[in-house]
């Protein structure tokens, strides 16, 4: 890191009192060096980066970052605060505080950068010797991991050491590139212990503590100490990834056990070698996400956790792999908590995970969906309505005729369709059992379309699956079967159980229900359908995207992925994608014909907003959203109520669960449809504009106000790489 941090980029004082004015204090000093070419540019990066998760850590550390275009060279800030800044960690505020700026596709440094500085920061004396140091350019140095009055180093390269690139393994400590944290504690006054291995180790090997690699542990062979091999990754796979290897590494040191670290972040990963995984006592997995190629370490005493037990109690998942090893278990006694289980904090409940296992079948769906639905619209666009009823493209097909290919487009849509519901259930009980729960999810899914029990017999059906699955994983089994458990036994015995279920038991109850809820919308007209329109309209822009959002979409989508839809269906459909489509067109007409409401970066995140609006994303709204939602969300809610209702109104339907203005031509009652959306979005823009107006002064114009300001400016990024609503 020497050339990204100097004595310029340090402030040993730092009087901001949010995250927002910590981060421009910072970057101030960067654009000072010409290091950031637009302030306001960037620090909407910064913040964009900031809405995905927060970026506090325990032990009082703020690590806000981001990829910028606005960022000249790879560069590194700090800053200390006497009072503390919230940003956002469990346990309280952040008194250090370092602001990585990367340059745009620069992936590769900027991961360098955040995996290095994790892993020193793991280091108490590190940390102590930042808080106590008293000038810039020593605090400088130690970040840099030099001792005072040395030579620079080039960035990422460690005293001793050859220079490594991110996630590299080397014959010493497993380090990041850069994460010189011995060298650092050096710095700081303390001693340095560098770890020694065997030539062509390709991991993190910790020694005995006192540096002979033998220590008081239990052993495997003659006088060799306890060996364990350990897997860390985390949801972004940065900070707390490095930070769970570190913390394992040292717990190991002090243990006199041998711990080699693979980390799965998100600059790749090096696997360990398997010499190394066949001659380990233990293995520690500590994820939030699936460990990639787990199956590997079947056989071996096992500790399963998430990453954060790694960061903070390490010394407690090595004492409980050693007595596991010590009492001949090869298996956890219950099956660890699958990946959706372990997301979100501690004492997280039942209905939160039921939510996540649920979009994660939905969101494996839409694809499915899109490109379905948008074939088989095509199809009707091509050939007419009468064209599902034209016969088997593989018993006649004429090339030069028009029909020909509708059928074909409408038949290739239609087999798209019939994966909905297996896809559906397979990935919720994914979700639940992770791979296991995939084949009776899939059967599952497969029997709810031939009892006709649709969509609620595939939610269903799922949720059966992942848990029948997760049932037969808690059952102890001999070890001769282990091995076979995954390919047969929990395909065998949990389809058979799924499909006597959903066959049998529930299967017909639920296809009752489906037609019953199936007839009730067939037969809404009136003000029935147009308060049905109006909730639509309030879902789908309530979260832009979001949990709420994707229910609307999901329901509207479910009734038109059959062959033939009834006109219902195909009017929710269209209510649903009008609704859908009225943020981004209001935050872009608000932006025009009011700009000075909003700072320049909202300007500018406005103009991509036609684009995303008019092409049915939703989330061309959330950088406003983020920046003002008491203001922005209820709009945007009333806006999309009345486009709903207009549009159930009107009677307009539609075919294709997706494409916004670019399939008007496959909308029954189009000008009606384009008047409902206008309508909207006049709605909401004005509803922005006068909420907007109330809090800025009159002479403020060309200036952001009130809720615009830096809070606006602070999220206006975040729409810069937006995803369909539907995805």
């Amino acid at each position: 890191m020497s050339d990204m941090i100097t004595a310029d980029l340090v402030d040993l004082d730092l009087s901001a009192d949010t995250k927002e004015a910590a981060a421009r204090a910072l970057a101030e000093r960067m654009a000072a060096l010409g290091r950031v070419t637009d302030l306001e540019g960037f620090l909407s990066d910064v913040a964009a980066r900031e809405a995905q998760m927060p970026t506090g850590l325990d032990g009082g550390i703020g690590i806000p970052h981001c990829r910028s275009a606005h960022v000249t060279e790879p560069t590194l800030a700090f800053g200390r605060s006497a009072h503390g800044i919230d940003f956002g960690a469990a346990d309280g505020p952040a008194d250090l505080i370092f602001l990585i700026a990367a340059p745009a596709g620069a992936d590769d440094a900027h991961l360098t950068i955040l995996s290095a500085l994790a892993r020193q920061l793991m280091n108490a004396e590190f940390t102590g010797a930042l808080r106590s140091v008293t000038d810039a350019e020593t605090a400088a140095a130690l970040i840099r991991g030099e001792e005072t009055g040395t030579a620079r180093r080039p960035a990422g390269e460690e005293p001793g050491t050859a220079r490594r690139s991110a996630g590299e393994e080397t014959g010493t400590a497993r380090r990041s590139a850069g994460a010189g944290t011995e060298d650092t504690v050096a710095a700081a006054g303390a001693a340095s212990s560098t770890a020694a291995t065997a030539p062509g180790d390709t991991a993190t090997t910790t020694p005995a503590a006192d540096g002979t690699g033998t220590g008081s542990a239990s052993v495997g062979d003659g006088d060799r100490p306890f060996r364990i091999v350990a897997v860390t990754s985390c949801p972004t796979g940065i900070a707390h990834t490095y930070m769970a290897a570190e913390a394992l590494e040292n717990a190991g040191r002090e243990a006199g056990v041998e711990v080699v670290v693979e980390t799965q972040g998100s600059a790749g990963f090096t696997r360990l070698d398997p010499a190394l995984v066949e001659a380990a006592d233990g293995v520690i997995l500590a994820h939030d996400v699936p460990v990639r190629d787990k199956d590997r370490f079947a056989g071996k005493p096992t500790v399963d956790t998430g990453v954060k037990a790694a960061v903070n109690r390490p010394g407690e998942l090595i004492a409980e792999v050693r007595a596991k090893a010590a009492r001949g278990e090869t298996a956890p006694a219950t099956p660890a908590a699958t990946p959706v289980e372990r997301a979100g904090e501690p004492g997280e409940g039942y209905g939160t995970r039921l939510r996540t296992w649920l979009m994660s079948g939905v969101s494996y769906m839409v694809p499915f969906v899109a490109a379905g639905g948008l074939l088989i619209a095509l199809g009707f666009a091509i050939g007419g309505y009468d064209i599902d009823k034209a016969p088997s493209v593989t018993e006649h097909f004429a090339w030069a005729q028009a029909d020909s290919w509708a059928a074909l487009l409408f038949q290739i849509g239609g087999v798209a369709f019939g994966f909905l519901v297996p896809v559906l259930a397979g990935y919720i009980a994914y979700g639940m059992a992770d791979r296991p729960g995939l084949v009776p999810g899939f059967v599952g899914g497969s029997v709810s379309l031939t009892v006709n029990a649709g969509f609620l017999g595939g939610l269903a059906a799922g949720l059966i699956a992942g848990g029948v699955v997760l049932a037969i994983q808690r059952v102890r089994i001999p070890a001769a079967l282990r091995g076979i458990m995954p390919v047969v036994v929990i395909p065998l015995i949990s389809s058979a159980i799924v499909g006597f279920l959903m066959y049998v038991v529930i299967g017909k109850p639920i296809a009752s229900a489906q037609k019953a809820m199936t007839d009730w919308l067939s037969g809404l007209s009136g003000a029935n359908a147009v308060l049905l329109g109006a909730l639509l309209g309030l879902m789908m822009c309530f979260d832009l995207g979001g949990p709420v959002n994707k229910v609307a979409y999901t329901f509207a989508t479910a009734g038109i992925a059959v062959a033939d839809p009834s006109d219902s269906a195909m009017k929710i459909m269209a209510a649903a994608m009008a609704a859908g489509m009225v943020p981004p067109l209001a935050m872009a007409l608000a932006t025009t014909v009011r700009g000075r409401l909003f700072n320049a970066a909202e300007r500018e995140n406005g103009k991509a907003a036609w684009v995303l609006g008019a092409s049915f994303i939703s989330e061309g709204a959330i950088p406003f959203a983020a920046a003002d939602p008491l203001r922005v969300i209820p709009a945007s809610m009333a806006g999309g109520a009345l486009t709903g209702a207009l549009s159930m109104a009107f009677g307009a339907t539609l075919r294709a669960p997706h494409g916004g203005i670019f399939v008007v031509p496959l909308i029954g009652n189009p000008l009606l449809y384009l008047v409902a959306i206008a309508a909207g979005v006049c709605v909401t823009a004005a509803g922005v504009v006068l909420l907007k107006g109330l809090r800025t002064p009159a002479s403020g114009a060309g200036l952001p106000g009130p809720g615009t300001g830096e809070d606006a400016d602070a999220a206006a990024g975040a729409g810069k790489a937006q995803q369909p609503v539907a995805a």
